[in-house]
């Protein structure tokens, strides 16, 4: 009866293990959040989720047809909406989108 008690233990122990494990696993290859345009960082540098929104007057510097998608700073594979930015760790943005930061392509 000690071995069968034993054994039904240690199979617990693994489904523990791994009920704890796998949620992380899960969490960690999810895909990064999309920019919040309220976010601080956001607000800082202009961000907007599509650059026809972008105030002239407050970014007289803007030059017209700039959007995330021609920007240097845009990470990712091409063909994907949001995709990450160097400036918004952790976070994906619009490629329609614009901010002041914006660095033309090389």
């Amino acid at each position: 009866m000690n071995d069968t008690r034993r054994a039904v233990v240690k199979k617990l122990s693994v489904a523990a293990g791994l009920t704890v494990v796998l949620p992380w696993r899960r969490a960690r290859s999810a895909e990064p959040d999309r920019l919040d345009i309220k976010a601080p960082a956001a607000v800082a540098l202009g961000y907007v989720e599509s650059a026809s929104q972008v105030d002239i007057k407050k970014y007289p510097g803007y030059v017209p047809g700039s959007n995330c998608e021609n920007c240097l700073q845009l990470q990712g594979t091409a063909g994907n909406n949001y995709r990450p930015c160097s400036l918004f760790p952790g976070k994906l943005v619009s490629v329609g989108g614009g901010c002041k930061e914006w660095t033309p392509e090389m």
